[in-house]
């Protein structure tokens, strides 16, 4: 009599060597797509320039470095956006509240403040941003206070303030645009002087590597304090090597991107340095508001993710039934989320008006379809409940990088707005085949 016997194998030994990697490691799948279609879309416009022109001109420090800029104001409002869309509500207006509080800025800091300060003041560019995000946030406020008491769904709320934000602009400007603005205020566009240098940008690349272990060595301690299960030494090694390798790969890549000729030349006669034969570099380093959506995005990641709030943001999108049963006051979290989205518009319209140095009533025209799409690309659910901030931003990244490419190698606006409204539509559909495979 023979008895036949079968070894059962554990899940583990059954999985392939990307599969036990990524399981380790827990890297965001989704993260990693997003990240290769990124690549992807950087390696394509910079062959076809090269095969259509001589010569590729996306992947340069001066293309990204001007990337990483534009991306910053689409990318602070993707920040909130991830909030309102998680929740299951829409924002049409966030467009529209940018450029009303950019001209609310603009006011402030051209026609009302120099005559009672002076002009060139310290406290005047302080005082415009403080107004424009107070604006922005009232209104963010107001609008969440009808969706939420009021009972009006939010996309009719914010489509009427698409509207009427975009007419007061309007009004309150009087049509006109409104410029120079404060020459302090007006860093926070970026620019040569609107960068912290090199020896700026590698102090905020160690900070930040520093950061990047320190979050590791927590981790790990917190896992092991819970009784949490611990990912390997190798793939915390792995994690702690490549973070730092992409901050010091960023720091070394704006360091490399140098000021025009003409503004160091004004430099040196104003600080009375000569110029070598060779030329003098000065690189720009860090750009002042890719340091404000960095801050804005530490910030809201923790408050997503380690925060009471956070909970309850994603306690609504899961079930908002549920949640209101819970305890959670449903109407109240609206009107703070609508109030944070309205936040960081008065915030964007600071660092978009600035980039410019004036402020126009046609600032943040289309802002919204970006900024949806940008939440959209980097994997927030239209269906609530699902969304990060690294992805929105990523998203708008995304985003930016067609706009800047299909630039690059001559495309039209009329082909720009189909090649991104296929891009969103395409998103939405891929985060619908990813939500019913997950199931």
């Amino acid at each position: 009599m023979t008895q036949s016997t079968t070894t059962k194998r554990s899940p583990e030994a059954t999985e392939g060597p990307v599969t036990r990697f990524l399981r380790a490691t827990e890297l965001d799948t989704r993260l990693l797509g997003m990240v290769g279609a990124l690549v992807l879309i950087w390696v394509g416009f910079h062959l076809y320039g090269q095969l259509v022109n001589g010569y590729g001109a996306f992947l340069t420090p001066r293309n990204l470095w001007n990337l990483s800029v534009q991306t910053a104001s689409v990318g602070i409002m993707a920040c909130g956006m991830v909030l309102v869309i998680v929740t299951r509500h829409i924002d049409l207006s966030v467009g529209s509240i940018l450029g009303f509080c950019a001209i609310v800025m603009g006011v402030v800091q051209v026609y009302f403040l120099p005559k009672y300060l002076g002009l060139g003041h310290p406290a005047i560019w302080i005082i415009a941003v403080l107004c424009g995000m107070a604006v922005g946030t009232a209104i963010g406020a107001l609008h969440g206070f009808l969706i939420a008491y009021g009972g009006i769904p939010a996309f009719i709320v914010t489509l009427g303030g698409l509207l009427v934000w975009r007419g007061a602009a309007f009004l309150v400007a009087r049509g006109e645009t409104i410029s120079p603005v404060d020459s302090t205020f007006a860093l926070l566009g970026g620019g040569p002087y609107g960068a912290i240098g090199a020896t700026g940008s590698w102090i905020v690349g160690l900070l930040a590597c520093a950061g990047i272990i320190w979050l590791i060595l927590h981790g790990r301690a917190q896992r092991r304090k819970f009784e949490f299960p611990l990912r390997p030494v190798w793939a915390e090694l792995f994690l702690a090597a490549l973070g730092c390798a992409l901050v010091i790969g960023a720091v070394l890549l704006v360091n490399a991107y140098p000021w025009p000729r003409g503004i160091v030349r004004q430099y040196a006669e104003r600080n009375g340095i000569e110029i070598p034969a060779e030329g003098l570099f000065i690189s720009h380093g860090f750009a002042i508001p890719v340091l404000i959506l960095i801050a804005v995005g530490i910030v809201m990641t923790f408050l997503m993710t380690r925060t009471r709030f956070g909970r309850y943001v994603f306690a609504i999108g899961g079930n908002p039934e549920a949640a209101e049963l819970a305890g959670i006051n449903t109407r109240w979290m609206t009107v703070k989320i609508f109030a944070l989205m309205g936040f960081l518009c008065g915030l964007s319209a600071a660092v978009a008006s600035a980039r410019l140095n004036s402020a126009t009533n046609a600032l943040g025209t289309l802002d919204e379809l970006y900024v949806i799409a940008a939440a959209v690309i980097g994997g927030t659910s239209l269906g609530g409940g699902v969304g990060t901030i690294y992805g929105a931003i990523i998203g708008a990244l995304v985003m930016q990088s067609l706009q800047t490419g299909m630039v690059l190698i001559g495309f039209d606006a009329a082909i720009q707005q189909v090649v991104v409204g296929s891009v969103l539509v395409l998103a939405v559909w891929l985060d619908k085949v990813y939500r019913s495979k997950s199931k």
